[in-house]
């Protein structure tokens, strides 16, 4: 499974699950979006949580869900574990976050703490 998490527009993956997405699946220092190694970044900061002016306002995080929403359902054949994309370093409501991915294709899989905002989906656990 392509292992899919929240990041910062510039890349630093120094915590949270970015950090894992380095250390496990191949997520590339310094890009900040998109696919890389057996990965996928989506940017919910403009930078590493320093203070609540780096969290991407939401409009802005929905148009970087869109995009990887638009990448699954061109990958068919791939499977995606979805973290809990920005709510943890970056400190955003899974009521906020989670509904971004309600048009997600079902090859992806989400975060059990999500079930209760996408409850058509597949879920693998809690990460």
């Amino acid at each position: 499974m392509v292992f899919v998490f929240g990041s910062n527009e510039k890349g630093i993956h120094g915590g949270g699950a970015a950090r894992t997405a380095v250390a496990r699946y191949g997520a590339v220092w310094g890009q900040g979006e998109g696919r890389q190694g057996n990965a996928y970044a989506i940017p919910t900061c403009s930078a590493p949580m320093r203070s609540d002016g780096d969290r991407l306002p939401l409009p802005k995080v929905r148009e970087y869900v869109h995009r990887f929403v638009q990448y699954a359902k061109g990958h068919p054949e791939e499977k995606f574990k979805v973290t809990q994309v920005g709510c943890g370093l970056a400190g955003l409501a899974a009521a906020d976050v989670a509904p971004m991915f309600e048009d997600a294709p079902r090859n992806c899989y989400f975060d059990l703490a999500w079930e209760g905002f996408l409850p058509h989906h597949l879920f693998w656990g809690t990460y």
